[in-house]
C-alpha cells in the first residue's frame, strides 16, 4: 500500500490511522509461527504413519538385509573350514582316526562304499592323511594308495562319494656320471645317483664286472635313465636306466635298454650282444675271497699240497647262496670234506659246485630243475672248514676251471629284424652317453 502524504487529514484521523497500522504490524508475526508449528505436527504424524504401514521400498531394504545376514553366514561357514593333516601311527585305524578328529558320525556312510571300506581299511604307518573339516564334520579326505594313485573322498549334500585317482606323472630323461676316487657307491651318491640307479648299474654289468675285486681307481661311468615325477617331485624308484657305459680297468664296456616286439626286455651292446652270460660270477655276497683257486696250494688243516680247486668266499653262516646258472640239482647232501653240498648240471658240459653249506634250501631235492639268481642253500662251516664261508667249483667237461677267470658262455644275441629294429630305437640314446674321458653331461 503506497501512501501519500498529500492527502487531508484531520489530527484526530491522523492519530486512529497511526494506531491502526501499529496493530496491523504486530499480529502478523504469530500466525507465521502458528502454520509453521501446524506443519511440523502434520510431518510428525505422517512420519509415524509410515513406520507403521511400510511402503514397497522398505520391503527392498529387509531383502538386503536378510541377503547380507545370509552371506555372513557363509563366510562363517568357510571360516570354520580348514585342512588338517595326519601322519598315521603304528595300531592306528580309520575308526581311530576319526575318532580323534570328532567325525565318527561319517565312517559309517563312508564304510558303505565299497573303494573307501576296503583302501581305509589298509592304511599304512607313515603315509599322511589328508582331510577338510567343516562346519558339517569331514568335507574331504585324501589318502595316498601309492606314489601314483590317491583315494578322494567327497561330500556331496548330506552323503559321500569315493574314487581312486590316478596322479599325472611326469618323465623326465636324466644323465649321471662320474669317476671312481674311492668307491663305485660313494662316488656315484656324489654324482647324484641314487641307491636304487646304482644296484641297476651293477647288475648291467655284473656278467662282466666284478663290483668286490675288479674296481680300481680312475674308472668311469655313465648312465642315461627316466627321472619320474608327481607334483614335481621325484618317485622313490628311479630309471630305468636306458643306456650305460663303464670304463673299468682301461676296458670299455657300454650297454642299452631294448624292448622287443614280445615284451621281453634287456640290455644288449651297440652290436646287439646280450649282456647276460649263462652264468653269473660271484653266487654269494661276501666280504673278501679266503682263498683263490689253485693248484698248488697247501692245505690249511691237512698241512699237504692239495689243489684248491674252487674260490672261497668268507661270508657269515647264514648268507643265502644262489645258483650261477639254469641247471637241475645233481647232488644235494653231504660229501667229505666237502661238509654238505650241492652240484647243479647245466646245458653244454659245465656243472658248479657249492660247499661247506649250513642249511640247504627247503624242498631242494636231486633232479630239480633251478633258475639262475635261485637261492639253494646257506653258507656255512661244514666239513674241512676253518671259518664261515662258501667254496665255489666251476667245471667244463669234469675239468675244473678258475671261476674268475673262465670265459662264460653268452646268452643269444639279436639277429635279423629285431637286430635292426634295436639300433633304430637306440641310436638317439646311445647318442647321449658321453665318449670315453668326456663326462660332460648328457643334454
Amino acid at each position: 500500500m503506497i501512501y501519500h502524504r498529500d492527502l487531508k487529514k484531520s489530527p484526530a484521523q491522523e492519530a486512529a490511522f497511526r494506531t491502526t497500522t501499529k496493530h496491523h504490524r504486530s499480529w502478523w508475526p504469530h500466525a507465521i509461527a502458528g502454520l509453521v508449528g501446524i506443519s511440523l505436527i502434520g510431518v510428525v504424524l505422517a512420519a509415524t504413519h509410515e513406520t507403521a504401514r511400510p511402503t514397497p521400498h522398505s520391503d527392498v531394504v529387509q531383502e538386503l538385509k536378510i541377503r547380507a545376514s545370509t552371506s555372513d553366514d557363509q563366510k562363517d561357514q568357510q571360516t570354520m573350514e580348514k585342512w588338517v593333516e595326519y601322519t598315521i601311527q603304528p595300531g592306528d585305524n580309520a575308526s581311530v582316526i576319526f575318532d580323534k578328529y570328532q567325525i565318527h558320525s561319517a565312517l559309517q556312510q563312508i564304510n558303505a562304499l565299497p573303494v573307501a571300506r576296503k583302501t581305509l581299511s589298509a592304511i599304512h604307518p607313515g603315509k599322511t592323511l589328508s582331510m577338510k573339516l567343516g562346519g558339517n564334520g569331514l568335507e574331504v579326505l585324501k589318502y595316498p594308495v601309492s606314489e601314483t594313485r590317491q583315494l578322494t573322498i567327497t561330500r556331496e549334500d548330506k552323503h559321500y562319494s569315493a574314487k581312486l585317482v590316478d596322479q599325472p606323472v611326469e618323465t623326465r630323461r636324466l644323465s649321471a656320471n662320474g669317476t671312481i676316487e674311492n668307491s663305485l657307491f660313494l662316488d656315484a651318491k656324489k654324482a647324484g645317483v641314487s641307491d636304487n640307479l646304482i644296484m641297476q648299474m651293477v647288475d648291467i654289468f655284473a656278467y662282466d664286472i666284478d663290483f668286490a675285486l675288479d674296481i680300481r681307481k680312475g674308472d668311469q661311468f655313465s648312465i642315461v635313465y627316466d627321472e619320474r615325477y608327481v607334483d614335481g617331485k621325484p618317485l622313490k624308484k628311479s630309471g630305468p636306466i636306458l643306456a650305460a657305459r663303464f670304463i673299468n680297468q682301461n676296458h670299455v664296456y657300454t650297454m642299452l635298454r631294448y624292448t622287443d616286439r614280445n615284451g621281453k626286455t634287456g640290455y644288449f651292446t651297440p652290436e646287439g650282444k646280450s649282456n647276460r652270460k649263462a652264468f653269473i660270477r660271484t653266487p654269494v655276497k661276501f666280504t673278501r675271497i679266503s682263498s683263490l683257486f689253485n693248484p698248488n696250494r697247501r692245505h690249511p688243516i691237512l698241512h699237504t699240497i692239495r689243489a684248491h680247486k674252487g674260490v672261497d668266499y668268507a661270508a657269515p653262516i647264514g648268507t643265502p647262496v644262489k645258483t650261477t646258472g639254469n641247471g637241475t640239482v645233481q647232488f644235494v647232501g653231504k660229501q667229505r670234506g666237502y661238509g654238505n653240498v650241492v652240484i647243479i648240471k647245466h646245458f653244454g658240459g659245465y656243472s658248479t659246485l657249492y660247499a661247506h653249506l649250513s642249511k640247504f634250501k627247503k624242498g631242494l631235492k636231486r633232479g630239480q630243475r633251478v633258475k639262475q639268481g635261485q637261492i639253494i642253500a646257506y653258507v656255512g662251516q661244514t666239513g674241512a672248514a676253518t671259518g664261515p664261508h662258501l667254496h665255489y667249483e666251476f667245471r667244463v667237461n669234469g675239468k675244473h676251471k678258475d671261476p674268475l677267470k673262465v670265459k662264460l658262455p653268452n646268452a643269444p644275441s639279436l639277429t635279423g629284424t629285431n637286430l635292426k629294429r634295436f639300433k633304430e630305437l637306440t641310436r638317439p640314446v646311445l647318442a647321449q652317453l658321453p665318449k670315453r674321458g668326456k663326462l660332460a653331461l648328457a643334454e
